[in-house]
């Protein structure tokens, strides 16, 4: 050991059972500590030596493996108020008939502010550290996260039609970029670009957005081949599949982040490894409204970088990314038919380093490297369900369930502590959220009186 380490001093310095860094992938450290300074990983030590380091604290985590912060790369976390809504129909449906009505209804700032309060505390005590929004009021999220303490990406949504955020597209841009602006020196939130669709955004306003992703450098994410019948649409229409469109007008590159792609053919992916694209997968989601089942093997054979997501809580009723991590490995053996496709240790990289790459923060975060942001994670290994330890990743992945979750860091500050949330407070949370199901009840029992008396 060098003599210089016994006078150092850290912030924190974290014993845990195991480590799994992600990178390299497979890796798995016992005996070793992770050593934390002013946000920051600045070493890994033997556990030995980690313990004579002078610090505010060691925290000893005896049955705990410490991994990297999730990413969770795509959601709409006010959407979480509308969990339970409309369960167990198809997506046309679900939109246009349930969801798109009570949004035009209700979608304000308190139910921003109140559905993304929800939204975060689900997301901290199952393991997220960072996640990416695309919703409404994107400024009230800002500021929800900002005061929770995750590190966000937010991509404000550009839709052509009027909402009670901005009256169209237009607006869209004006009120975005202006939120940009307020959090360029942010060092936990990044603003980009939300195009809901090639459907829902007109070409002319596609062509604005990709001459602004180009000049500022800003990162954009779009649903993208959602479904078969999106694409059957689009061919109907306009004679050209959707990806085929982005790439006709410029948008696909390196900051282009893909959601959902369950429809693809090999020269649409081909269009993604030739362009760097990246591809959001949210198999939860996709399952439930029976969207379709991305091809995450073949993305990934062909170079494609693909990251996890739980899309919103309507849609999925959780947003647990390790939930999302186990049905993402198994999803990847049924469509391939292939038991070894996205083994455990490729599947966990795809929820941390795949999400940091996506987001463009492959530097900052997604594994446990001396440099990179202390955004980490400890999770409980002595319950039964992930008894015996034969194998820890293939634990973490097959066996978790978010329940195991004792720890959590965002740059070295607590999220979650003897797993207890420590920024966010559920009591005041539960009482502000359980107020809105009464409300969308009086507002479904106002429309079916008034239809009743139209009959």
């Amino acid at each position: 050991m060098n003599p210089s380490n016994l006078s150092s001093v850290a912030d924190l310095v974290i014993h845990p059972k195991w480590i799994v860094p992600v990178v390299p992938q497979g890796q798995v450290l016992t005996e070793h500590s992770v050593v934390v300074s002013d946000g920051r990983i600045t070493r890994i030590e033997p556990t030995a030596e980690a313990l004579r380091i002078q610090a505010a604290e060691h925290l000893h985590l005896p049955s705990q493996v410490l991994l990297p912060g999730l990413i969770n790369a795509h959601g709409h976390g006010a959407m979480t108020l509308l969990r339970g809504i409309a369960d167990d129909a198809p997506l046309l449906s679900w939109l246009q008939d349930h969801i798109w009505p009570l949004e035009a209804a209700f979608v304000s700032e308190a139910f921003v502010r109140d559905g993304t309060d929800l939204a975060l505390l689900d997301l901290v005590m199952g393991g997220t550290t960072t996640f990416s929004d695309m919703y409404f009021f994107p400024d009230v999220t800002a500021q929800r996260a900002d005061l929770a303490g995750l590190r966000a990406q937010l991509v404000f949504p550009v839709i052509d039609v009027a909402t009670a955020w901005a009256s169209d597209s237009e607006a869209c841009l004006e009120k975005g970029l202006a939120l940009r602006d307020e959090y360029r020196d942010h060092t936990l939130i990044q603003v980009g670009i939300g195009a809901h669709s090639t459907y829902s955004v007109p070409e002319s306003t596609l062509q604005k957005i990709a001459t602004l992703v180009h000049e500022l450098d800003a990162p954009l994410q779009i649903h993208l081949h959602e479904t078969q019948a999106e694409i059957n649409m689009a061919l109907e229409a306009h004679g050209e599949r959707p990806i085929s469109v982005l790439n006709r007008l410029g948008l696909l590159g390196p900051r282009t982040q893909c959601v959902h792609m369950t429809a693809l053919s090999d020269d649409d992916i081909e269009l993604l490894s030739s362009t760097n694209s990246h591809v959001i997968h949210c198999p939860r989601s996709n399952m439930k409204l029976a969207s379709g089942i991305s091809p995450v093997d073949r993305l990934l054979k062909a170079g494609v970088n693909v990251a996890l997501g739980t899309d919103g809580a309507a849609s999925n009723n959780r947003l647990n990314m390790l939930a999302e991590l186990q049905m993402t490995a198994l999803l990847a053996k049924l469509e391939s038919l292939e038991a070894t496709a996205l083994p455990a240790t490729r599947a966990l990289e795809l929820a941390t380093m795949g999400g940091a790459r996506a987001l463009g923060l492959e530097k900052t975060i997604g594994s446990i490297e001396p440099g990179k942001a202390a955004d980490l994670i400890a999770l409980d290994l002595s319950q039964p369900h992930t008894q015996p330890l034969n194998n820890i990743i293939s634990q973490i992945v097959y066996a978790t369930s978010g329940s195991e979750l004792t720890h959590s860091w965002v740059a070295g500050q607590p999220l979650v502590r003897d797993g207890q949330p420590v920024t966010l407070t559920p009591a005041d949370i539960s009482a502000r959220v359980a107020r809105w199901p009464e409300k969308f009840k009086a507002h479904q029992a106002s429309i079916d009186q008034t239809g009743s008396d139209l009959s």
